[in-house]
């Protein structure tokens, strides 16, 4: 769609982007505005961050800094600019076939999401950390006192949180650079192998909770995600299966609470709401499993 004469103006402040150009708005994106700028130069993206982002654990410096590591990696879009006084980050445009959960639910490219997430993990260590325990009591304790909406039984789950955060520590290995928010519009498929954008949430991580991120955001089969873990890992791993299903629970968990803010204070139109009650609708059918204990076992068991 056409751009108001505000975001043209904004779009100003970046030379390379001055003079005649086409502009449209590109769809999605929750925590900020995406824009596709055609020039005689190039094509590119300017995204332009939401207010009250760095109260959902958005650092844009962070992820300023950590797109770069992922564009030298050569997964990620190539940073153009980046004017942070301006809320504006201007990134390469990738051409390619931007993916959606049925897509990715057919299950002939699982491959592909195991092999461009190797290539991110091998990229240089990211300049924060990532953990979705931490960031989920964070969030809750927004949620608490700003009296935010919860859930029917979300605080019936905590204990099993934790000791899901017990079981997780006891085979730890460590972290790597993760982009920790893999929903299927973040794979472009450039022919071939996938590119990877929007490092709002990237941070060192569990290589797991990708695994277990990609399985829950495109609600991919159980099968599909042993599928992942095994081309990942180069074999099918029980330890690895299992935390990342876990992995997957707690991105479910942490990011109703996430809906949760967003719901409070976001001035998006979109129901943040219902977004949120489908993943902790999911997530509560994992915590009612007959599986959950069994996976806690496994979790600590030896591959």
């Amino acid at each position: 769609m056409p751009v108001d004469k505000a975001i043209d103006e904004l779009i100003d402040v970046v030379p390379e982007l001055r003079g005649e150009r086409v502009v449209t708005e590109l769809a999605g994106g929750l925590t900020n505005t995406n824009y596709k700028v055609e020039t005689d130069q190039g094509t590119f993206v300017v995204r332009v961050s939401a207010k009250d982002s760095g109260m959902l654990a958005i650092d844009r410096e962070n992820e300023y800094q950590n797109t770069v590591a992922a564009a030298e990696e050569g997964v990620g879009p190539a940073v153009i600019g980046y004017i942070p006084e301006r809320s504006l980050m201007v990134l390469e445009f990738i051409e390619g076939q931007t993916q959606s959960a049925e897509d990715l639910r057919r299950g002939d490219k699982i491959e592909m999401v195991a092999h461009a997430c190797r290539r991110l993990h091998g990229a240089a260590r990211f300049r924060d950390d990532f953990n979705m325990f931490d960031i989920q009591r964070r969030y809750l304790t927004l949620v608490h006192e700003r009296g935010f909406k919860l859930p029917d039984r979300y605080l019936e789950f905590e204990p099993a949180v934790r000791e899901i955060e017990r079981a997780m520590a006891v085979r730890d290995e460590g972290t790597v650079p993760c982009n920790n928010d893999l929903l299927a519009e973040n794979f472009i498929d450039t022919g071939g192998e996938f590119r990877l954008i929007d490092y709002e949430y990237s941070g060192n991580n569990d290589a797991c909770f990708e695994l277990g991120n990609v399985w829950s955001e495109s609600n991919l089969s159980l099968d599909q995600l042993d599928q992942l873990v095994a081309a990942y890992y180069g074999r099918p791993l029980r330890n690895k299966v299992a935390r990342a299903r876990l992995w997957g629970l707690m991105s479910k968990y942490g990011w109703t609470l996430w809906a949760s803010i967003q719901d409070g204070v976001s001035d998006i139109d979109f129901d943040f709401w219902e977004w949120g009650l489908e993943k902790y609708d999911r997530a509560v059918l994992e915590f009612d499993s007959a599986d959950f204990g069994r996976l806690l076992d496994d979790v600590t068991a030896d591959d």
